[in-house]
């Protein structure tokens, strides 16, 4: 803080990322509030934008809960989506093809509890005082969970591999346009999900209708599951106390997640083929598509924390917006959640749904080569990363297919950003702030509002929204600032350090 003819010019420079647990005043000095937006290379900016990804052909039915991108052999690029009744395949050129396998079992499209008949626990009691649960009233909100459908979707070689854990049965589909998927010959059925690994071999998650079962077939083989002296089929029984929910490859190795622990898979060649060791407990999985795996290792969302698995230990992620999420997450809705690389700025992102919403409404983002956390209002259901295909592929629940990171429009959405207080006194003093000296790459694509008090309990008093010039005239008081950024129009916008200018104005 340096003065000017008795007049202190007061930098706001805030670290990047939200930081949103405790009290408003505990985050004092931080970001609390955004959407849409992002900080890299230690600069504020918005998130790139979306734009209609056109389809045409045979209509998607249902809510996607899967996709997957995938090159084949001719070098063309394709697109799968998968729903709680339908499989589509998408081509480069947009046209859209239902490769629905026959006799498939179709599944839900939302979580639900069955307190229907059947549905509670043997020999489970009510609450002497829950009339609600008598004759002819609803059931209680107890019983068994039924989560939402999700798609494991893989590929074998150029051809499409994918099962839901409704139906259980592992198909393929081999880029014929005029076929549908088809189950693949003696792979086991009733299982909840699959990967293929790095050597090649497809690995069945709750296998044949065992939560614990891990069950893989024979090398380059995806017909031959039954180990024997002359292959490499097989089969392990996790020791966990949970029922496993999902898997992914990493480098040099696959990772498994049950509701409750974490395990690598290692391959180690015959007679054992696979090793198996658990690497981290209570750090479960909250939805079958909330792991991405990525060159740093695997990141995951739990029920009440975020995870990562370094290569060495499974571990909790610290999470400064852990609060914000999971106090806000609806539990039971939470098997609609999903995770999505974002490579190009080195971000996981996971979308739930928020307190309240039946769908998925909201974004939690984690910069892991920055370290920060961003926020935000979204609603997709699935998605894919760039690399395949020039941008970030991500779907609504209507089926609505964007190009992500392209160009800055946000479906008309403002992005911004706010402060927690921040303390502009010595702690006794208020100040009266004069002037606003803006940081910005091009003058006039953001706007800035300041908001007011004297005490952190105090009445905040919001003052008008400023547009931006060199400098820019203010006229407020007091002990503690609240800044906002709110971008102006659909522009490429950077932001740096915001300085005011202020004099002491006395105490109150």
């Amino acid at each position: 803080m340096g003065d000017i003819g008795g007049m202190s010019l007061i930098p706001l420079k805030l670290p990047a990322g939200i930081s949103r647990n405790g009290t408003d005043f505990e985050n004092q000095g931080r970001w609390r509030d955004a959407n849409l937006v992002r900080w890299h290379n230690q600069s504020l900016r918005p998130i790139g934008g979306w734009t209609d990804r056109i389809t045409a052909g045979a209509t998607i039915t249902g809510v996607t809960r899967g996709m997957i991108a995938w090159v084949d052999n001719s070098d063309n690029s394709n697109l799968a989506v998968g729903t709680e009744s339908n499989l589509y395949y998408i081509n480069e050129g947009g046209t859209v093809y239902d490769i629905t396998p026959s006799g498939f079992t179709s599944g839900s499209s939302t979580a639900s509890t069955n307190t229907g008949y059947g549905g509670g626990y043997y020999g489970g009691t009510l609450s002497s005082s829950d009339t609600d649960s008598l004759y002819g009233r609803s059931q209680p909100s107890s019983g068994t969970f039924q989560e939402v459908t999700t798609w494991s979707l893989d590929n074998w070689g150029e051809y499409l591999l994918g099962m839901t854990a409704d139906d259980g049965v592992l198909y393929e589909w081999t880029l014929n346009t005029g076929t549908v998927a088809q189950a693949v010959s003696n792979a086991p059925v009733d299982n909840r999900a699959m990967f293929v690994t790095e050597e090649r071999f497809v690995m069945l998650l709750g296998a044949g209708g065992n939560p614990r079962k891990v069950q893989w077939c024979n090398q380059e083989d995806n017909t031959d599951w039954t180990a024997s002296d002359t292959n490499q089929a097989g089969d392990f029984e996790l020791q966990t106390t949970g029922a496993i929910m999902c898997g992914a490859r990493l480098k040099g190795r696959g990772i498994i997640l049950t509701d409750n622990d974490a395990h690598t898979v290692t391959y180690q060649g015959a007679p054992f083929v696979y090793g198996f060791q658990r690497v981290g407990t209570a750090c479960g999985v909250a939805s079958r598509k909330t792991l991405v795996a990525v060159d740093e290792g695997a990141f995951w969302m739990g029920k009440k924390a975020f995870f990562m698995f370094d290569g060495s230990v499974a571990k909790e992620l610290p999470c400064e917006v852990s609060d914000y999420v999971f106090d806000d997450i609806n539990e039971d809705q939470i098997t609609k959640s999903f995770a999505v690389h974002n490579s190009a700025y080195g971000e996981i992102w996971w979308f739930y749904p928020s307190e309240g919403s039946t769908e998925v409404n909201k974004y939690v983002a984690f910069d892991y080569k920055e370290n920060h956390w961003e926020i935000g209002n979204m609603e997709r259901t699935a998605g894919i990363d760039s690399g395949v295909f020039r941008h970030p592929i991500w779907i609504d629940a209507s089926n609505n297919l964007y190009n992500h990171e392209d160009g800055y429009t946000h479906g008309g959405e403002t992005p911004f950003v706010e402060s927690a207080p921040i303390s502009i006194g010595n702690g006794d003093q208020v100040m009266k702030v004069n002037k606003l000296i803006p940081d910005e790459l091009t003058q006039g694509e953001v706007k800035v509002r300041f908001k007011t008090r004297f005490y952190p309990n105090d009445t905040e008093t919001t003052h008008d929204l400023l547009t931006m010039g060199n400098p820019v005239s203010t006229r407020f008081t007091g002990r503690q600032i609240r800044m906002r950024i709110e971008g102006n129009g659909n522009n490429n916008w950077r932001v740096g350090v915001m300085r005011i200018e202020a004099t002491a104005g006395g105490g109150r």
